[in-house]
């Protein structure tokens, strides 16, 4: 008998009988036999159809937690190569917590959500400096910074053996579909989906368990065109059953992107075209990373307006004149970008305490066009330089050093080493 026997929704049923059916339906999964019908149904076809991927292939934690921290709103397919380059170039926590936080943009860029990789070097720093070694259980990893309770669970579960449940998009939507949560998943739902992880754990595999779970709702139970005909659990499945898989996981709006106008200014020495960037200090969406100078178009408590802007400047640069070359579009999960790309040229490099843009700024350097890239550029910087005709491939860091806001030049950017365990 299906699991969801009599669960089909009629028109003229409301909520609260299709609510108590469910929940009855679930408590029934799991007080009795049916959680180990699930548990195999989903380990049997883990094994035979898991994905081959390269995380998959160690019980390493440090390189486990990598992986969970570059796959957070990012498809496998993109973090692949930037997994394998990452882990080449630093293949411990602690050659990561040595390295330069330039080093690491460096490595993480054109992946983008950048405090991703603020996050992780900060842990790998505390791990190698304070604690001295990896967590090896859940509630040791959600003492690092940065780390939630899915990327805890994750590491746990999958490197660690620990009976510990998780949730992200994709379990959540699993769940919300096997077991027909209607709340918003963007609210309580959440909370119902992260209950339903914990009792249902597996007792003799928890890191396959949560491995299939998220390979179900990667590759079956998809957002939009699930594979039901494919799915190992379609006759245990709520939202199946009662034909009601589009219109499950309920998912409230989201706030629409607020749109801002920005002036870029790539800037290119006369005497070797070396690229005038400079360095985005602590806080904000693009901290630690360096870019050409921008500023928005206007600023809502001065109400500077866009030639105020082009003339201060052109002022400082202590230019010629400023030409509009191109304008350029960047998406951000809360932003709609627009940025207005100017080039203009100078002699000597400018005054970088006078610079017109506040404190969003730590640093300041120009990038030659002839040596290996060692600098951690935005994608949105990226777009910005090659608008302006600058190559970015080969458009790496210059020998010379990068000034402050002080005048005052420094030649590394390599934190102070602390102790740290044997390796």
């Amino acid at each position: 008998m299906s699991l969801c026997a009599g669960l089909v929704a009629k028109p003229a049923q409301n909520r609260r009988t299709l609510v108590t059916k469910r929940n009855a339906v679930v408590n029934h999964v799991i007080e009795g036999q049916r959680v180990r019908q699930l548990h195999d149904a989903l380990l049997a076809w883990f094994g035979a159809v898991r994905r081959d991927l390269p995380w998959r292939r160690t019980r390493d934690p440090y390189a486990i937690w990598v992986s969970e921290v570059m796959l957070q709103q990012t498809q496998v397919i993109t973090v692949i190569p930037y997994y394998e380059r990452f882990l080449a170039k630093f293949p411990t926590v602690f050659a990561l917590a040595d390295a330069s936080r330039d080093d690491v943009f460096s490595a993480w860029s054109g992946l983008g959500y950048y405090r991703r990789a603020r996050m992780l070097h900060d842990g790998a720093q505390r791990v190698a400096h304070e604690l001295r070694a990896l967590p090896t259980n859940r509630e040791q990893w959600l003492q690092i910074r940065g780390v939630g309770k899915y990327t805890a669970g994750a590491v746990a579960s999958i490197a660690f053996g620990e009976r510990v449940g998780l949730v992200d998009g994709n379990v959540a939507r699993v769940f919300a579909r096997v077991f027909g949560i209607e709340a918003d998943m963007r609210k309580g739902g959440l909370r119902e989906a992260e209950a339903l992880a914990e009792a249902l754990v597996a007792p003799h595999d928890p890191g396959a368990w949560n491995q299939a779970l998220m390979e179900l709702g990667a590759t079956t139970c998809t957002p939009r065109a699930p594979a039901c005909d494919q799915c190992p659990v379609a006759a245990m499945c709520v939202a199946h059953q009662t034909r009601r898989v589009d219109q499950l996981p309920m998912l409230g709006p989201k706030k629409a992107p607020k749109p801002t106008q920005l002036l870029a200014l790539v800037a290119r020495r006369r005497s070797d075209a070396g690229v005038l960037v400079v360095r985005r200090g602590t806080g904000g969406t693009f901290a630690g990373l360096w870019e050409p100078v921008m500023l928005e178009c206007v600023d809502a408590e001065s109400g500077e307006k866009t030639s105020e802007i082009r003339h201060a400047l052109q002022t400082w640069l202590g230019s010629g004149g400023l030409a509009t070359v191109a304008s350029v579009k960047h998406q951000l999960s809360h932003r709609t970008m627009h940025v207005q790309v100017m080039t203009a040229e100078f002699e000597a490099l400018p005054a970088f305490a006078s610079i017109p843009t506040g404190d969003r700024y730590d640093q300041m350097r120009v990038l030659s066009p002839n040596e290996p890239p060692t600098l951690g550029l935005s994608t949105l910087a990226k777009k910005v330089l090659t608008a302006a005709g600058v190559d970015v491939a080969g458009v790496p860091l210059a020998n010379e050093p990068a000034v402050n806001k002080k005048g005052q030049r420094s030649t590394s950017q390599r934190r102070p080493r602390g102790p740290r365990a044997n390796r």
